[in-house]
This record gives C-alpha cells, structure tokens and sequence, in this order.
C-alpha cells in the first residue's frame, strides 16, 4: 500500500489518467446496461432478418454500400441522418430495425434518434459491417 501511495505521489498525472479511465469504463459499461438500444452479434442479427423480418439500415457514405452490403439493407444519405428525415422509414415504426455502420460507433447516434422519432424496435449490429465481412456472411454489391 505505502508503495501505491508513493506512485500516486511521484506520478500525480499518471494516477489522474488512470482514474479517469476507470471511471469512463464504470460509465460506459452502465449506460450500455441501461440504454434501450440493444447491440446484435451478426448470428442475432441473421435470426432477426429470418424470423421478424427485420430491417436493416446501412448507414455508412453511399460509396461504402455500393462496395458492399447486408442483402435486402436500407440505405440513408448523411444529409437525411443529420436532418432525422426517417419519412421513408416511417411504415416500418413497429419493425426490428437493426442499424449498421462501419465498426457500430456512429450506429448508435441513428438509433438514438430512431428512438426519439417513435420507432419501437431499435438496435445496432455490434461491430458493424467490419464484424460481418470478418464473419464471411454474405453481401451484395
């Protein structure tokens, strides 16, 4: 313990970091736990697009899609995202939507406001598309 003490006190910035870290991973491990949007592993994922006819949303840069997608995958431009214009989504409010992205970090942000505009059923595959072509599950170009 007396050593502890000593480190914190010969590296008081260090210390700080680390403290800091631990409390963001406290932070995030249970907003995570709490927060209604759910994230998928892709075997979730195909079983929601088999057995609930899920939507899938691909929300990354239209050049992206084009090189590769989820088959039957949904497409927003960033312009729509960055607006909430989800009218063309609007018969598919009580549908699981699963929304995708790159690597399932902005995936979230759509999701959340999914939620807000009144969609029941939202989640994020976690991972991202990066998780589904490591997986070797298949995409249409």
């Amino acid at each position: 313990m007396q050593q502890f003490v000593e480190f914190i006190g010969n590296h008081p910035i260090l210390a700080t970091i680390w403290v800091v870290l631990f409390l963001w991973l406290i932070y995030s491990t249970i907003n995570s736990k709490l927060s209604p949007i759910k994230e998928l592993g892709t075997h979730a994922v195909t079983l929601l697009m088999n057995r609930s006819d899920a939507i899938i949303l691909d929300i990354r840069q239209q050049a992206d899609f084009k090189k590769g997608h989820i088959l039957g995958a949904k497409t927003l431009t960033q312009e729509q995202i960055n607006k909430a214009d989800f009218k063309s989504l609007e018969k598919y409010k009580s549908t699981p939507i699963v929304v995708v992205c790159a690597m399932g970090v902005s995936a979230r942000r759509t999701a959340s406001q999914l939620l807000k505009d009144g969609f029941s059923q939202v989640s994020v595959l976690k991972g991202g598309m990066n998780t589904w072509n490591a997986e070797g599950l298949p995409v249409k170009k």
